[in-house]
């Protein structure tokens, strides 16, 4: 799995947070971005599908709870990666979001570094989920 072939969603309401991200992210992997909830599961589900999405929770049309439900709900998206990126500190959040189903956390301001690591983590593990045969009962 080359890394240049791996798609990143970035959801987030703030035009910079995207900018920012798309860069820092951009010479790795291919990125899409969503300002809005709708445009994200409207991405999460066009194909080729992202391997992985950045989800901000504090939004204002659909938090990013909403839409974590929807895509784990949806056979077609629920085993997309989801990384929460948020400026919550709230352990409640932490726990809910990681009992929803989210693969990780992160707060913002985020550090590139452990950023990149993480999503690598993830994506390591989608791959080798995404090379396991799946049995049917």
């Amino acid at each position: 799995m080359s890394m240049n072939d791996v798609t990143i969603l970035i959801v987030d309401d703030e035009a910079t947070n995207l900018s920012i991200l798309q860069i820092l992210l951009g010479s790795d992997y291919r990125t899409k971005a969503a300002i809005s909830g709708a445009r994200a599961l409207e991405i999460a589900n066009t194909n080729p599908q992202p391997d992985l999405i950045l989800l901000d929770i504090m939004m204002p049309d659909m938090d990013g709870f909403a839409i974590l439900e929807q895509l784990k709900t949806n056979p077609d998206t629920s085993d997309i990666p989801v990384i929460f990126l948020t400026s919550s500190e709230d352990d409640k959040d932490l726990e809910k979001g990681l009992l929803m189903g989210a693969a990780d956390y992160l707060t913002k301001p985020i550090k590139p570094a452990v950023l990149e690591m993480r999503l690598k983590n993830q994506l390591l593990l989608k791959h080798a989920r995404d090379l396991q045969p799946r049995f049917t009962l």
